[in-house]
């Protein structure tokens, strides 16, 4: 017959998180044995089973809170007796001698598990067991918690502890302490976009892990703005499917002919970081912004399109991303990034690269500005360009002559079909 295991009475706690969950449906559990783990800012419980049986149903995942009653699973005893809900006693570390803040404890300098370690009941059970000594070992559960699979991994390697975590900010970075704002004046609290919620993580990731540097350079875009603007009037008179013709598309084939000249643009370094990973594919992302913040629609190879082509398919991706309806795969696969702010201003940007690709194209507006053509100054429509670069791949020398090309191209739209 089924029990209902519930919290027991705790004591003046309400709303305790679950840290540990140690058993799964299927399971068979002795009495006593711990089936979850509570942590409170005092201290940390195990709740054991009182009797033998098969766990049937979980009713918590890990991260719950809990309080006294709330029901943790249903267990079949091997013994046949009442299925009416049954609380257990829990299995208490001692609370620290003063509770004014929350206490961490720490490991004593003895050497001896004197019960100030950070760990469960259960964990120091094990460690009981298996004779490990529990202030050698640094724990990677939350808080510096010592958990099973620390105490495993040391005897998996004698006299190594277990290595510890990095500290939630990554990269032993530490946190930003907390600031409660709303002491110095009304606040208003918004959740995250989607998108942004998404696509933080991976800025972040590739701000640490990759090595960034900015090149940047400018081009001389008065004839080619001529060249797409007649192409622009062409394109909206079209009467089966009008489109437009920016300059991003024009950016696109300069970018593939330039990563065909120096292909480490278009290479990815491999996992082991001792080699490079050279693609014969330019499938190329564009940065989109939408009202939900950014995202990268990858427009696949580039190198056989020309620019109506890829501008009616820039035309269609834009959209679907406006829309929220790309689908996973288009976003997927890109050998180089573009981020154009062109249409907004600006006069210079340090785009992250969009790792684990080796480099990205910041474009800001195009100015009107005067250039000494040999006898005098003359005005000419000048186009900023930005390279941010992973500096274990590409070094300056070969990111001024990326950039240089890049320019080339674009001051003779000639070039680009060569």
């Amino acid at each position: 017959m089924a029990i209902e295991i519930t919290v027991p009475d705790i004591g003046d706690f309400k709303d305790i998180p679950i840290i540990e969950i140690h058993v799964a449906p299927g399971d068979a559990s002795k009495a006593d044995d711990p089936l979850i783990t509570l942590e409170s800012d005092k201290a940390t419980m195990d709740v054991p089973a009182t009797e033998s049986g098969t766990v049937t149903e979980l009713l918590v995942k890990l991260g719950d809170r809990v309080s006294v009653g709330s029901p943790i699973l249903r267990l079949a005893d091997a013994g046949g007796v009442s299925g009416a809900p049954t609380s257990v006693l829990p299995q208490q570390d001692p609370p620290p001698a003063s509770i004014a803040p929350p206490v961490v404890a720490v490991a004593a300098p003895s050497g001896v598990d004197d019960g100030t370690v950070h760990a469960s009941p259960a964990v120091r059970r094990l460690a009981r067991e298996l004779d490990v000594d529990l202030s050698k070992l640094k724990g990677s559960g939350e808080k510096g918690r010592i958990t099973k699979d620390d105490v495993k991994a040391f005897l998996r390697g004698p006299a190594t502890p277990a290595p510890a975590a990095a500290p939630a900010g990554g990269m032993g970075i530490p946190e930003i302490p907390p600031t409660d704002f709303a002491k110095f004046g009304p606040i208003e609290t918004k959740p995250l976009a989607r998108i942004k919620r998404i696509s933080g993580p991976f800025l972040h990731r590739s701000w640490l892990n990759v090595p960034h540097v900015t090149h940047g350079d400018e081009a001389d875009i008065t004839d080619l703005e001529a060249y797409r603007s007649e192409l622009d009037a062409a394109a909206k008179a079209d009467r089966q499917a009008p489109y437009r013709v920016s300059l991003l598309p024009f950016l696109m084939k300069a970018c593939v002919s330039a990563m065909k000249a120096w292909p480490e643009f278009n290479s990815s370094l491999s996992p082991e970081k001792d080699a490079l990973i050279y693609k014969q594919y330019f499938h190329i992302g564009i940065a989109v912004d939408t009202p939900e913040g950014l995202v990268v629609p990858v427009l696949r190879d580039v190198d056989r399109k020309g620019v109506v082509e890829l501008s009616r398919e820039l035309g269609a991706a834009s959209a679907r991303a406006r829309d929220g309806k790309l689908a996973p795969t288009e976003m997927q696969g890109g050998c180089f990034t573009i981020s154009s702010l062109g249409g907004i201003g600006g006069i210079a940007f340090s785009p992250i690269v969009n790792a684990p690709e080796v480099a990205i194209l910041g474009v800001v507006r195009s100015k009107m500005a005067p250039v000494w053509d040999g006898a005098t100054f003359v005005p000419r429509l000048m186009l900023p360009l930005w390279v941010s670069y992973d500096h274990r791949v590409i070094d300056g020398a070969l990111a001024a002559r990326f950039t240089r090309h890049l320019c080339t191209l674009l001051e003779d739209v000639r070039r680009l079909v060569l």
